[in-house]
């Protein structure tokens, strides 16, 4: 497949995700974290993360960075429905204040089994950020402590997330148009 094979329809500008990124620094620096450790979950959220953790910087904050990998999408554009570590948190988490930073809230499993693995780890609070939260039914019970932005119920890439490993340097959030 090539990156030529989809039509990208711009979803979300790059401007307007820098501001939304800046406003969410300031939610996260108002909202009392103590000991803080950020755990971006790749590799959808690596861009994300990356500004996240510099717009924190702006806000006085200096947390330390820890990355988990989770799968249980493939290559594909559904959920297998099963969550699977590829690569674990290595920092002592006990009695710290994590962030679990995600790109997007769907089916909510890889969500939920992030905060699950990481609250039986010791940590002393445990609060979601997600960039994309699509307006799905959720298999999963969860709802994220801070949102970016609501999206509806279309397949998304750019800005860090994917299809079938293309479009993650896009600057913008786009919608994949039906073929």
């Amino acid at each position: 497949m090539t990156a030529a094979a989809h039509a990208i329809r711009p979803l979300i500008s790059a401007e307007t995700i820098a501001r939304r990124v800046e406003e969410l620094a300031q939610e996260i620096a108002a909202s009392s974290l103590d000991n803080l450790i950020i755990v971006a979950v790749l590799k959808g959220s690596f861009i994300f993360a990356a500004d996240l953790i510099r717009a924190l910087h702006r806000q006085g904050l200096a947390p330390e960075i820890d990355f988990i990998f989770l799968a249980s999408y493939g290559a594909g554009t559904a959920s297998s429905g099963e969550v699977r570590i590829l690569r674990d948190v290595e920092s002592e988490l006990q009695a710290r204040d994590v962030v679990i930073v995600d790109d997007i809230l769907d089916s909510g499993r890889t969500l939920a089994f992030a905060r699950a693995l990481l609250e039986t780890r010791g940590a002393r609070r445990v609060r979601t950020c997600v960039l994309i939260d699509k307006e799905v039914p959720r298999a999963a019970a969860i709802t994220p402590d801070f949102t970016g932005f609501q999206c509806p119920p279309v397949f998304v890439v750019g800005y860090g997330m994917d299809l079938a490993h293309h479009y993650r340097e896009l600057p913008f959030i786009g919608e994949v148009a039906a073929t």
